[in-house]
Order: C-alpha cells, then structure tokens, then sequence
C-alpha cells in the first residue's frame, strides 16, 4: 500500500566545468525523492494542495507528528503528500525527464510538531495492472523526513466511507498494526480529519 512517483526542473550549461557538474546532479535530481524537490526555505506547517479551491469534496488534513517515543514533537520534520484528482486521474506530468502528479504539497512541522494539509478527497484510481482494468481505493500517498536522516514512505490514507474499503482489507490493516483510515467529519463546506503521526524508531542518521 505504499507508493511513490517523481518531480520538476533544471537548466544545462554550455561551459564543460559547469557541464559535467550538472550532468551529475540532473541525474541525481531525476533519480531523488520528491521530497526534495521544494525549496526548505519557502516551507511551513500549512500547505494547499492544487485543486483545492475549485474541489467538491475540500479536506482538511491536521494533526501533530511525534518522534518515535510517540510523545515528543517532532520539529522540522517534513510531510510530503500526492494524490490524484477527484476523478481518480493522477495527472502525470513530467519537466526534463522528471515525472511528478500535480496534485501534492509539503509541510515543514512548527516547534509543537503541528502541520496542516487544505487538500481535496482523491477520485478512486484505476488500477493499471487489472484487467478488464477496475478503479481502487480512494488515498493520499506520503512520504515523510525528520531532521538528519533519511526519508521512507508512509502507509497510505485511505478513508473510511470509501466502499471499496472491505472488511476483509480492514482486518489485514488491524492485524499489521496500520492505522490509516482517515474517518472526516463535515464542518461548515469542508471536511475535516485529525491524523497524528508516530515516527519510526529504527532510520538511520544521514552522514553531514
């Protein structure tokens, strides 16, 4: 249930001191996360999703990540999200070799560990190794970064009144210890969910 896709741009230089440089980081930047693909500098704890303002179904995404003790804040951790739109279409798009959905956002937790995501509910995607193909469950896909250490992927949302969601899948989701099932209750015209985020105790620390 864990998933991941690309990201955005660079620009050649003609100089061959220059060249060779950036040749080696356009490869890395087709090849990385895109986690990284927004500048830290312009990020907060509150971010909108494109699609937003015009959605039906606009969701409200809030809650606190802790680090691992599940106690703690976690400051400056960074959540990235993607998803496709509300007919279920995750709008690939792709800029110098990169490939990226166009729906997603990033947010950079404040010193209490508080973000914010203004987004939309995901269309049901149709699954692309189905045939006849099928459409699947509705979800946002994150991936997460704390301070110094390596990003990893989260389970995806889900949500509870989608009906693709059987009982047979939520028994599977308990049994692993996965709780992802976003449950948001209507307040005013938007939807809103609290989802607190726990994280993992084992990644390894980045060299500096």
């Amino acid at each position: 249930m864990k998933n991941l896709l690309t990201l955005v741009s660079f620009t050649c230089f003609t100089i061959f001191g220059y060249s060779q440089n950036a040749k080696e980081t356009m490869v890395d930047y087709e090849k990385r996360n895109p986690i990284y693909d927004y500048s830290e500098s312009q990020l907060n704890n509150t971010d909108t999703i494109p699609g937003f303002q015009t959605a039906t179904n606009k969701l409200k995404i809030t809650g606190i990540i802790y680090e691992s003790d599940g106690v703690t804040p976690a400051k400056d951790a960074i959540l990235f999200i993607e998803q496709a739109d509300e007919t279920g279409d995750y709008q690939i798009r792709e800029n110098n070799n990169k490939r990226f959905m166009s729906h997603r956002g990033w947010v950079k937790t404040n010193a209490n560990g508080e973000y914010t995501f203004y987004t939309f509910v995901p269309g049901a995607a149709i699954s692309p190794v189905t045939f006849p193909r099928r459409k699947g469950l509705k979800k946002i896909l994150p991936t997460i970064k704390e301070n110094n250490k390596p990003e990893y992927y989260l389970n995806a949302f889900l949500f509870d009144n989608d009906p693709l969601l059987t009982k047979a899948c939520r028994k599977r989701l308990k049994r692993k210890g996965i709780d992802s099932i976003l449950k948001p209750t209507k307040q005013g015209d938007i939807l809103v969910v609290n989802k607190d985020i726990v994280l993992e105790e084992n990644t390894l620390a980045l060299n500096k």
